[in-house]
């Protein structure tokens, strides 16, 4: 019997897990859920996992940060695939204990917590600082573990922003859905790991880079996107972030809206190379679009 491929993700109910499922619809893999991001990476490092799915992304909040600090620092797991997935949160609870004598709709003024992780939090401030002003908010390491205490909560007046599949789990009510203040919120999620990942359906390719600058060097990078400008490779995006070995010493993390194999990619890079610049190639990659 052949062993099906792995794929560690965030907790069972998180968006990361909803985003799996969609991305691994018609592939055969086994979902190999983890508490903390920390366990995802780690889990395919070690190999018992063949990759890893990880929210690098969002429209809202930009990168996630540490995420990126993972897959530059801690472990050496080459990016396979990337994709986008719609981040719509709900609000979560048990609508029998919100609603008035009468029933009815649930009533805000009966919440008395809502519990969420800080991303989803932050993303849903407008509702709820509108709606739920008078409730106390409490951070959780995810979405699918607000709606869990939740449920093991019951007659509290408590609430959880979250999934819907959290809450189908967990047997709650979704109150209301879409509570993020913007429609067009996105996650961009990454599969690394060592195994070669194959499907068909990709919209184009992408290369992603890592590039150090040698020091006291100036106008370094200016010539670095010298190289890529010249040719007419489009950057998607250009990011700096410390390289934690002194202060004011940056690494700039590039997407670049081009394939590994083309002849102009990797000459520009030689280029970049050439001027004493350190290239690290984190991965070149189909990219998938959503499609609901």
């Amino acid at each position: 019997m052949t062993k099906l491929p792995t794929a560690a993700v965030l907790p069972k109910g998180t968006f990361s897990d909803e985003a799996a499922r969609y991305f691994f619809q018609g592939v055969p893999v086994e979902l190999k859920y983890q508490k903390m991001i920390a366990d995802v990476f780690k889990s395919t490092a070690r190999g018992d996992t063949d990759w890893s799915v990880v929210p690098i992304e969002n429209t809202i909040d930009g990168s996630v940060s540490l995420h990126m600090d993972w897959l530059v620092h801690e472990v050496d797991l080459p990016i396979r695939a990337e994709w986008v997935f719609p981040a719509i949160q709900n609000l979560v609870g048990r609508r029998s204990e919100l609603t008035g004598a009468e029933g009815g709709d649930w009533d805000p003024s009966k919440i008395t917590k809502v519990l969420s992780h800080p991303v989803a939090m932050a993303q849903c401030y407008e509702f709820l600082r509108s709606r739920l002003p008078h409730a106390e908010l409490e951070t959780l390491s995810s979405t699918a573990e607000a709606i869990r205490t939740v449920h093991a909560n019951p007659g509290l007046g408590w609430a959880a922003i979250g999934t819907h599949t959290a809450a189908a789990d967990y047997g709650l009510d979704v109150l209301q859905e879409g509570v993020t203040d913007h429609d067009n919120n996105y996650t961009r999620f990454l599969l690394v790991g060592d195994k070669p990942f194959d499907k068909p359906g990709a919209s184009h390719y992408k290369t992603s880079i890592l590039i150090t600058l040698p020091e006291d060097y100036p106008g370094a990078l200016h010539q670095v996107l010298s190289a890529f400008a010249w040719r007419r490779v489009n950057l998607s995006r250009i990011e700096s972030r410390p390289t934690k070995k002194k202060l004011g010493n940056y690494y700039f993390f590039i997407d670049i809206e081009m394939s590994l194999d083309t002849v102009l990619l990797p000459a520009a890079i030689a280029e970049i190379e050439a001027i004493g610049c350190q290239v690290r190639i984190l991965g070149s990659y189909p990219s998938y679009p959503y499609e609901g």
